[in-house]
């Protein structure tokens, strides 16, 4: 049921298509995924509706999906991470796409009305927004759904607490926590796209300073790991006293966020939860901290405490707001306190979410063909895991050993005693 898009400017799409085409050149997963369904369009018939953050490697991810014999609608799961060119260049391919940069909450909103108005059989969700729609004001649809994938790992902790009091009333893939998901999206990606993020938009060395990274978890030791490389001295705050002593044994000093945030010159939470720098933090920082957020909501830096504190707020620079407070110190909030490597960034490298992307895709492909699966929360079928990294390292020209009958037999006879 497609409908026209709503998109902010058409004329974009000529920019939009060539940054599709750029990382479709190096997704080369997806490609070999396409190569070898494209025939028998497996998805032909089927709606799929996908909320995701708009930009060239989502876009492409839409457009495989396409091209496999679906109808894709899909919305921007971040009011600042969709790109208004990529959004145009996949309208201008038949894609139905609802989205614009910089959305205000109601248009947001609406957007996700708008591609749910496609009457989905499948999703693909990242935050848990479109999940939490559709069994809030669209119940209407939920007997067509045949189930869907989740992307992050806030997403799946809604999920899993929707499964828990029986609301959920579908299947769904929790794609966050495959091997091949988890291990290098989350580490690498994250990684790489949040300093890139925070140095393309405040243009500022890194080495010499102290980087506080609040949460331990594969995306913050991927954003602790990149900063060691950039010279910075690294703090790590946490909850979990594994994840601490993990971060220790890593190399990096631990503290509580009181006592870190006094000395951090970028201060970066990595963790999913609400109030992780709260008032009591941004009252002992120093003159110049910046802060930036990685986690999927604004929440994580308190925004609200911010603005108590502030006597004065400006924009320092594009994506940068200063906080001028009351003793003359000055803070600085990169993208709004919203995902800052792609509210102020194009998000994870393209090889990175290649990974991803084929784990969303072979997740539909899976639930096409196991339509009865109960309504809850499933991990990725270890054979869909390893068939990711095969092709990957396949991609890269890279050969493994493989076990001799000999050797499995060994091994069999272990695990039969």
């Amino acid at each position: 049921m497609r409908t026209k898009s709503t998109i902010r400017n058409p004329d974009l799409a000529e920019k939009g298509w060539r940054k599709i085409e750029w990382v479709a050149d190096k997704m080369d997963i997806l490609n070999e995924i396409l190569k070898e369904h494209k025939d028998s369009k497996p998805l032909a018939g089927k709606q799929v509706v996908i909320c995701l953050h708009l930009e060239a490697k989502t876009a492409y991810l839409a457009y495989v999906i396409s091209q496999l014999g679906a109808d894709v609608a899909i919305a921007g799961s971040n009011p600042l991470s969709t790109q208004d060119d990529v959004a145009a260049g996949l309208a201008a391919q038949g894609i139905t796409v609802h989205s614009w940069y910089n959305s205000t909450p109601t248009e947001y909103k609406e957007h996700l009305n708008k591609v749910l108005n496609a009457e989905p059989d499948l999703i693909i969700d990242d935050g848990g927004d479109l999940v939490e729609m559709l069994h809030q004001t669209r119940k209407e649809l939920l007997p067509n759904i045949i189930g869907g994938a989740e992307e992050t790992t806030t997403g799946i902790h809604r999920l899993e607490a929707m499964e828990a009091d029986g609301s959920l009333a579908f299947p769904m893939m929790a794609v966050n926590d495959a091997k091949s998901k988890s291990l290098f999206d989350n580490r690498y990606g994250t990684g790489q796209s949040v300093w890139d993020g925070i140095m393309r938009t405040t243009n500022l060395v890194v080495a010499g300073k102290t980087v506080v990274v609040a949460g331990y978890g594969w995306c913050g030791k991927g954003v602790a790991m990149r900063a060691k490389g950039l010279g910075a001295r690294v703090i790590v705050t946490e909850i979990d006293p594994v994840k601490a002593s993990e971060a220790w044994m890593d190399g990096f000093a631990v503290m509580p966020m009181e006592a870190a945030a006094k000395k951090g010159d970028f201060l970066i939470t990595v963790t999913g939860c609400k109030d992780v720098i709260a008032e009591k933090h941004l009252k002992v920082m120093k003159d110049g901290a910046v802060l930036a957020n990685a986690g999927h909501f604004d929440l994580e830096v308190s925004k609200p405490a911010l603005n108590k504190l502030a006597v004065e707020v400006s924009e320092a620079r594009e994506n940068i707001k200063r906080f001028k407070l009351e003793d003359g110190r000055q803070l600085y909030l990169l993208a709004e306190g919203r995902l800052v490597n792609l509210a102020a960034a194009d998000g994870h490298p393209a090889e990175i979410m290649d990974m991803t992307f084929a784990l969303q895709l072979s997740s539909l492909l899976y639930l096409i063909e196991n339509p009865n699966l109960d309504a809850q929360v499933y991990n990725i079928p270890d054979d869909i895991d390893q068939m990711v990294a095969e092709y990957k390292l396949k991609s890269l020209g890279i050969e493994i050993d493989q076990l001799t009958q000999a050797q499995k037999n060994y091994l069999n006879s272990w695990t039969n005693q």
